[in-house]
């Protein structure tokens, strides 16, 4: 049996998206059993729907748009961390965590991706996400990737501080990650954005592949 654990959530029209998102519609625009020579679909979305990268220009008038990303960062050795009664993430939820030393890559299941396993199609406010001092640990720790199981690595009422805080940094910000299959443990991640020039973000397939201990 495959090892390889597919944490992307289905893209499809009843998926649940920001409040002021135009969404994701699949459109036909040829089809075989009408007579035409071909099946030939039309994609409009947004580009922060499901699971998705979040490039510095999102946020910072400067920033590196998506096709700029580091593909290094987005493949490679991973911690999945679990915080299961959590319902914001802070630099203390973080620092009890005692992640290896090493660690580059953190993705952090929570109570979010239950969403996702119960189909839940309407978008919930008061998701689990992380705090701007838990954005500053992240920095500070010399973590490259953190990855989330909702739409927002921020809560939803705050500002933008804590995009601003990762994204200064560099840091790359996976959203919408469906973890309720991944316990935690090292897994190897591949995380691959479409190649959009000019983006502030892009649609995501991301997988895992567990790592032997």
């Amino acid at each position: 049996m495959s090892n390889i654990i597919d944490i992307s959530v289905a893209l499809q029209q009843q998926i649940p998206t920001w409040p002021d998102s135009r969404g994701f519609r699949l459109e036909p625009t040829l089809r075989l059993d009408a007579g035409e020579k071909a099946n030939v679909s039309q994609l409009n979305t947004d580009v922060h729907v499901g699971t998705h990268v979040d490039a510095p220009w999102h946020f910072l008038a400067n920033g590196r748009t998506v096709e700029q990303l580091s593909l290094e960062v987005l493949v490679g050795k991973t911690v999945v961390a679990e915080l299961p009664e959590v319902k914001e993430i802070t630099a203390d939820d973080l620092a009890a965590l005692d992640l290896p030393k090493d660690t580059q890559r953190l993705l952090l299941h929570t109570r979010n991706s239950q969403l996702w396993e119960q189909q839940v199609t309407e978008f919930q406010q008061d998701y689990v996400a992380l705090t701007a001092d838990a954005a500053q640990w992240v920095v500070d720790r010399g973590i490259r990737l953190i990855g989330v199981d909702y739409l927002s690595v921020q809560r939803f009422h705050d500002s933008p501080l804590t995009h601003e805080i990762l994204l200064e940094a560099e840091v790359v910000i996976v959203e919408g990650l469906n973890l309720s299959q991944v316990p935690a443990g090292m897994y190897h991640l591949s995380c691959l954005p479409l190649k959009l020039v000019g983006a502030d973000g892009a649609p995501a397939r991301a997988i895992l592949v567990p790592i032997e201990e």
